[in-house]
Formats: structure tokens, sequence, C-alpha cells
């Protein structure tokens, strides 16, 4: 059985270490309290840019000298924000801990963070923002994200095209000095390592690295209701999302195994009502999304403007549906289904590191992967059913990307039964 260590260093940084038997590589996911909703009204896109900007040289080295440092040592590093933290993953073989520490630390203690180098990680944010153009399921999922959260944390990563164009290095500059603070930052290390030896080595490196970075506040309410965007594509791209329980809410297992039950692969039940029965969609699964203060239950499809009426009131005739419990075959391949997840991503270093990490976040503490499977276990589908027979997910929030709107009369006439 594995165990995780928690520490806090000397200038306040939480640190989970979890030494896994049997693997070579190590992995680090750091989460720094520097989110998309950190960022000012006027500046939404700043921690976009200054994300990018962590990877053009730190520590006294330029970008190309920094880059060739970690790439001699085998480091694949990679970032992205979210409305609570900029994350930051970095993995290696193990026996380059040490040598790369200094490195990877210096990304977030001291970047340099150059003029010249800003423009280049604007045009490459800018192109990512309009990427999403060409991805619409990836794009009606930020909208739905962006009704279903209270501002300022319905923002995406991306940042607005406006601040990208015309931001400042010294906005960069100061929303580095601003927000990468030790206290509130989180970094969880999985894989082949000796954990004394990186708590001395994480004590020294950070010894002048102090503060605290506060949470931004909450200011009024989601958005919810429906949206649609008129874009001239051939295909409807639509998004529902339901309120759900947190992390921390001793209901989120039963919540969990109830959305594997509706879209645990091709055996769920959207899979099988919306696409094999009906032919309705070529692309539909739902998501439990658990966060530390509440939890979101995300559903997709992708299907065609004359049949997005029908899919969206089978798709909500699916989630109604649920209170009418969980059969056992069902529900065995939905705990299989969980339990095989789990085995896959304990064999990854990268899985377990960021697990770790996100698990002290939502829930103030790390969780081996043998509690989350005896928590999976000890439900069974009696608990499951009473759960479901209560649980009320209520009409969903939509939004729609494709040539029209779906018009509420269709939706209604769609989701009555239909013969045979």
């Amino acid at each position: 059985m594995s165990e995780i260590r928690t520490v806090t260093l000397e200038n306040g940084l939480t640190l989970l270490l979890e030494p896994m038997s049997g693997v070579s590589s190590v992995a680090l996911h750091w989460l720094l309290p520097a989110g998309s909703a950190t960022d000012t009204h006027d500046g939404e896109g700043v921690v976009a840019l200054l994300g990018e900007m962590l990877f053009r040289g730190a520590g006294g080295m330029s970008s190309r000298e920094h880059s060739d440092a970690l790439d001699r040592l085998g480091v694949r590093r990679s970032n992205g924000v979210s409305a609570h933290h900029l994350r930051l993953s970095v993995t290696m073989v193990g026996d380059q801990l040490a040598e790369a520490l200094p490195l990877i630390t210096s990304m977030v203690t001291a970047p340099t963070l150059d003029e010249q180098s800003l423009d280049p990680v604007r045009r490459l944010c800018i192109q990512e923002l309009d990427s999403l153009d060409d991805e619409p399921q990836h794009a009606v999922l930020l909208k739905l994200g962006a009704r279903l959260m209270p501002p300022p944390y319905n923002r995406h990563g991306y940042g607005r095209r406006e601040v990208l164009e015309s931001a400042t290095i010294e906005q960069v500059r100061e929303a580095w000095r601003q927000r990468f603070k030790p206290q509130g930052a989180i970094l969880g290390i999985a894989g082949a390592f000796d954990p004394d030896a990186v708590v001395k080595q994480l004590n020294d490196l950070f010894r002048d690295w102090t503060g605290r970075s506060d949470e931004p506040e909450r200011v009024g309410d989601a958005a919810r209701g429906h949206e649609h965007v008129t874009q001239p594509t051939a295909q409807v791209h639509l998004a529902m999302g339901f309120d759900a329980p947190p992390e921390r809410d001793p209901q989120a297992v039963l919540e969990r195994i109830a959305i594997s039950v509706l879209s645990g692969g091709t055996s769920g039940r959207l899979f099988t009502e919306v696409r094999q029965k009906r032919s309705l969609c070529y692309s539909v699964y739902a998501q439990y999304r658990p966060g530390r203060d509440e939890g979101l239950i995300t559903l997709y499809a992708g299907t065609t403007p004359e049949r997005a009426a029908e899919t969206l009131a089978v798709c909500q005739q699916e989630i109604d549906r649920l209170s009418d419990g969980a059969e056992d075959a069902e529900f065995q391949r939905a705990i299989i289904g969980l339990k095989s997840h789990l085995v896959m991503s304990g064999e990854s270093t990268s899985a377990r590191a960021s697990a770790i990490a996100r698990d002290y976040f939502r829930l103030g503490r790390p969780r081996t992967l043998e509690e989350v499977t005896r928590a999976i276990e000890a439900v069974d589908r009696m608990a499951l059913n009473a759960y479901l027979a209560e649980r009320n997910f209520g009409a969903g929030t939509v939004v729609t990307i494709g040539p029209e709107p779906i018009a509420a009369s269709e939706t209604v006439a769609s989701a009555a039964p239909q013969p045979g």
C-alpha cells in the first residue's frame, strides 16, 4: 500500500509526496494560486501570457539556455490555466530530479519575463484562442462553463483577445509578483524519488520565496439558462450542465457511479439510447466534475440540425430516467469501469501527482488509490438506487453552437413518448 506524506515547507508551501515502487519516472504537478479568476476584469488573459512566459527563460538563463538545460535532463513540461490555478506539470526519470529541481523551481520563483519574449507568446496565445473557432466541441463546453459558474470563476483560461493584444510586460510581471506565492500553492510529487532529500532541497531552494495570495471573491450569480451561438456549421454542438455534489460531499461517490451508469463508454445509457438505438448523434457523453465548493455534470452531444431538438430531449430524458435506478448489470459495469480506471491511473506517475494535488485542494488532504477504491467498493446497488430516487437533476443549462437555435416547442414535442 502506498503512503502519501503531507509536508508544509518553511515558506508555507504545501508539499505532497507519494513514492511509488516499480517505476523509474517522477512527476510534479504544481498548483499555483494564479488562475483565470485572479485576473482583473480588464486584464482577463494576463495569466495566460504569464503561463507561457514561464517557459521563456528563468534563473538568470535565457529562453534557449533554460530550455536546453531541461532537455538535456529529459524533462517534459506543460502548463495550463483553470479558474483557481495556473498548473505546471513536469515528468522525468527519477534519477534526474535533484539536478532538475533548481531549473524547475526557477520557472516559478525567478522567471526571466523579458520584453522581447512577450510578442511571440502573445501570438501563441491569440492563436490558441482563435483555434476554438475550429473546435466547436471544446468551445461549446467552455461556453457552458461560463454560464454554470459565478464570476470570476466562470472564465476559461484562454483570455480575451483585446487583452492578449494589448497587455504589457509590466502587467505580466505584476501578475507574477502578486500571485506567485508559496502560501496557497500546492506541489504534488509522485514516482521514483527520495522524499527526505526532496524536502531538504526544496526548503533550500525556496529560502527567499515567501508570501501569500488570497482568492478572489465571487461576484454575482451564475447566468444559467439557455444560449445559442450561430455558426454556419453542418453540425449542432450541444452542451448541458447540472448541479452536482462537491468532492467533499459523502454522496460524491454515489454521483460518480451514477454518471458511470449514464455514460460509462459504449455500454452507458447515453451511448445506447441516443446513438445506438436512435442514431441521433455521432458523439455523446457526460462527465461528473466535482470541485471544492460545488460539483457539475456536463453533457456533450454532436448531431445534425434536423435532429438537434430530439437529441436534446432524449438526453434530458436519460438524465431524468436515472431516478428509476440502475439495473444490476449496469451497476456492476459501472463499478468495474471505475476500478479499472483507478488501476490504470495508478500506474502513471503524472496521474498520481495530479490526483494528490487536486485532492488536497478539494478535500484538504490527499487520498491513496486504496482509499478511493474502498469507497467505491463500499457502495451497493440498493444505496445507489436510494440516492437516485431522491436525486433531482432538474432542467439543465443548455448551450448550442450551430446554424440556428433549437426552438423550445420542438424540444417539448420531441420529448413526447415515441411509438414502438
